[in-house]
Parts: C-alpha cells; structure tokens; sequence
C-alpha cells in the first residue's frame, strides 16, 4: 500500500496600516510503502518537500512585494505619485480595491456618514475617487483615508447633501 507525504506551509508578512501579505504551498507525495521502514529515507522525502515549499512560499511573496513596491503602494519614500497614506495616486482619483478583501466597517460608514453631514459635504465626488457610490462599498484602509480626508475638509465646502 503506498504512503501519502502531505506537507504544508504558510507565511503571512505585516505590513503598515494593518495589511498583510500571505501564501502558503501544500505539497503530496506518493512514496512505497517501504518508506515506513527507513526512517531516515523519509526524514529525507520531507525535508525535500519542506524545502521546495518555503522556497515557493518566500517567492510568492517576494514577488507579492515587488508588485506592491511597483504599484507605489508600500508607503515609503518620497515619490510624488504616493499619497501620504500609501496609495497610489492617479490624478487625484484612488484605485477602488479592498486590500484583503475586507469591506469597510459599519462603524467607519457611520463615522463617514456623520461626518459628511456636519460639514454638509456632499460625499459622491469623495467616493468617486475610490471608484464606489457608496460608503459600504469601500475597503477598511480606504474608509479609514476617506475619514481622515473628510476632517480635513472644511464645512461646507462639498456642496449641500
């Protein structure tokens, strides 16, 4: 009866503003049965596979890095296309994505709600900027940068809502 070797490895990497990065490799080998007996023969077949996992797991994520650091989107430097916050800017429009996927909280959409409307902001070009019509249609990193722009802005100065 064969021997089935699964290995499996993950890696996760912080980065500012709460981000992350991951990946992670699963690995299945089919080995005879002899294995069993020769423990060292198997100590090998793992440590191979434990090997070439780390090995694509760091290249994954090297990779995963460079692309961020390409997009402008590391928050380090002094390139005039990076907002304060690490974004990439576009001619003052914002990519619309949700790092992580993790949509904005409902206490962010509060906040941004409440804030629009003591200062009678008129929240459309704000969101427009992030590509969404909505406030719960941003990500939390984006919902947090819309807040901190929003305090920013004086009453008023949106428009009426």
């Amino acid at each position: 009866m064969p021997l089935r070797l699964n290995i499996g490895l993950s890696k996760k990497i912080g980065l500012p503003d709460y981000g992350s990065l991951g990946a992670s490799a699963n690995l299945e080998l089919e080995l005879d049965s002899g294995a069993v007996g020769d423990p060292e023969r198997l100590r090998q077949h793992v440590r191979h596979l434990f090997g070439l996992a780390k090995a694509s797991v760091e290249e994954e994520l090297n990779q995963q890095q460079t692309a961020l650091a390409n997009n402008g989107r590391n928050g380090h430097g002094a390139d005039p296309h990076v907002s304060r916050n690490g974004n990439a800017a576009t001619n003052g429009h914002r990519v619309s994505r949700r790092p992580n996927g993790r949509a904005a909280t409902q206490s962010q959409v509060r906040a941004i709600q409440a804030i629009a409307t003591r200062h009678r902001l008129d929240l459309t070009p704000h969101l427009q900027r992030y590509g969404v019509n909505t406030a719960e249609q941003l990500g939390v990193q984006q919902a947090s940068e819309l807040i901190d722009d929003l305090n920013t802005q004086p009453a008023g100065a949106g428009g009426g809502r």
